[in-house]
């Protein structure tokens, strides 16, 4: 094997790189401070925005169900005045009747 021939073009290594160093303990500490002020912050905004977002659908939601709303009570109210009308008018009824 000493006879063999290496190839014409064979790349080498003209320089050494080196990994990523480690964080220092430091380094690591501040991050995760870092990380938690955020996740704060975000915490924090997405819960207001939520809250807006949420008001919003209800409010627009409840303006809507507004008429439908109304024309329930009083047909609600229309129906219990006509029965109670119609138990005090009667004939035969005996006195104040007891309310339910």
């Amino acid at each position: 094997m000493p006879d063999r021939i290496p190839p014409r073009y064979v790349p080498t290594l003209t320089e050494v790189v080196g990994g990523p160093r480690p964080a220092t303990t430091d380094e690591q500490l501040a991050q995760e401070q870092l990380v938690h002020r955020v996740m704060q912050r975000i915490d924090l905004t997405l819960d207001r925005r939520l809250r807006e977002a949420i008001a919003s659908v209800v409010l627009e939601h409840s303006r809507q169900l507004g008429p439908a709303l109304r024309e329930e009570i009083e047909a609600a109210v229309s129906a219990a005045v006509s029965e109670a009308l119609a138990e005090e008018l009667r004939p035969g009824r005996s006195g104040p009747s007891q309310p339910r």
